[in-house]
């Protein structure tokens, strides 16, 4: 074995353990603002902020921690500071948690604040720390890459309200607004583990853009027409994919109602374990996530349209089905999109950008994906309450309907 191989090996196995490292980094914040995102709404509105002023700040802090990853995107392209973008934004995204424990009986206006500031860290963390995972991801599989991410990613997602939950359990003193602010407490200790990890990975790994070979000529941004196909279908693919929010909610309503008719939904389905059906999502949207990952490094296209074909009826499944295992698939099938958005959506970008304007690529990206998840999200929500049948019916073809313009983005690649 010649010593050329011997580097190419070791230089691997380093980008495959600086995967792990960042992965778990971002088990421990997901821990961290996935546990707040469990008690959050109802915290505000024990604070005394309205159903419209939880709406409005929630909204506000969604349209600009997707908005702002643009600019944040070209900032990192130009600068080249992929690490302190990256640390800034995971301070502000975890700081925000557990200072929602020192807002005051009736804080809820600098709870709300916090709120748009970590939604303000993720803008400016999620660009440079998806460009750093594309650099290590280039010489691991990006798909496999993108995909044990996730998988880490969502571990962190079932263990925070998981955490959360305990803590309720067992706190026996103190009223209910001194539990959820012990709660925000305790969330400070995986925000720190989570810090003292990414100063750790920087410090092991200072220079992650050397994982990936420099191109001969410097390549300025350009939308070219595979990547203006890719985005429109993501944006569709976004515009079509119900938020767990209202899905959860029509769970919530609809088998209430049928508990006193019907036993194995009241045994099944009720107020209590309504928080295990968002975890088990989770663990199909982890495991979801890796498998389609690893296929996605050997099929390419075709794994991504196989993915859209699979999640696309959920709404079917959920929102048509009458009994506890239609419902159950539904939202098995849900987790697998919201497998497949995290691993090979963004595995696809690396394919498509090139590094010296990686950056803005996931910046137009994630900020086009959140528009339209956002305005998808809003148009649903209000055909929920019109006609279920048409939100189905749109839900389904926005998604389908992505499909042709992954196929002619691959085409042109």
């Amino acid at each position: 074995m010649d010593m050329k191989s011997v580097k190419t090996r070791k230089h691997l196995s380093q980008a495959m353990l600086f995967i792990i490292l960042f992965g778990i980094v971002s088990l421990f914040s997901d821990m961290t603002h996935e546990g707040a995102s469990s008690i959050r709404g109802a915290y505000l509105t024990l604070l005394g902020a309205s159903a419209g002023a939880i709406g409005f700040a929630s909204g506000l802090g969604e349209l600009v921690g997707y908005s702002m990853r643009y600019v944040f995107g070209r900032l990192t392209d130009k600068t080249k500071q992929y690490w302190p973008m990256t640390i800034v934004g995971y301070i502000l995204d975890i700081i925000a948690v557990p200072l929602l424990a020192l807002v005051g009986e009736h804080g809820w206006v600098a709870a709300c604040a916090l709120l748009i500031i970590q939604r303000m860290g993720k803008a400016i963390k999620k660009p440079a720390k998806d460009t750093i995972m594309s650099f290590a991801a280039s010489q691991e599989g990006t798909g496999k890459s993108f995909g044990l991410q996730e998988l880490l990613d969502q571990i962190g997602a079932f263990l925070g309200p998981v955490l959360l939950y305990l803590v309720m359990l067992f706190r026996q003193q103190g009223d209910t607004f001194e539990t959820y602010a012990f709660c925000f407490a305790v969330l400070a200790i995986p925000g720190a583990i989570t810090l003292v990890l990414l100063f750790l990975t920087k410090h092991k790994f200072p220079n992650p853009e050397l994982f990936e070979p420099e191109p001969k000529e410097y390549i300025p941004f350009k939308m070219k027409r595979e990547f203006i196909f890719y985005i429109a279908g993501i944006s569709l693919f976004a515009f079509g994919f119900i938020d767990y929010s209202l899905v959860l909610m029509h769970v919530s309503r609809t088998f209430t109602s049928l508990a006193s008719g019907l036993a194995e939904t009241s045994s099944l389905v009720t107020e209590g374990t309504l928080p295990l059906l968002y975890a088990g999502a989770m663990l199909v949207d982890a495991v979801a996530a890796l498998i389609f990952g690893y296929l996605y490094d050997k099929k390419g296209v075709a794994v991504l349209v196989l993915s859209t074909v699979l999640s696309a009826p959920f709404a079917i499944f959920v929102f048509a089905g009458k009994s506890v295992a239609v419902v159950l698939l539904g939202i098995a099938l849900w987790g697998i999109g919201m497998g497949a958005q995290e691993s090979i959506l963004k595995a696809a970008v690396t394919t498509m950008v090139p590094k010296t304007s990686r950056a803005t690529g996931y910046g137009i990206f994630e900020c086009s994906f959140g528009v339209f998840w956002f305005l998808g999200s809003w148009l649903l929500g209000v055909l929920y309450d019109v006609s279920i049948p048409a939100m189905i019916a749109v839900s389904v073809l926005a998604q389908l309907a992505a499909i042709p313009l992954y196929l002619a983005s691959a085409k042109l690649r």
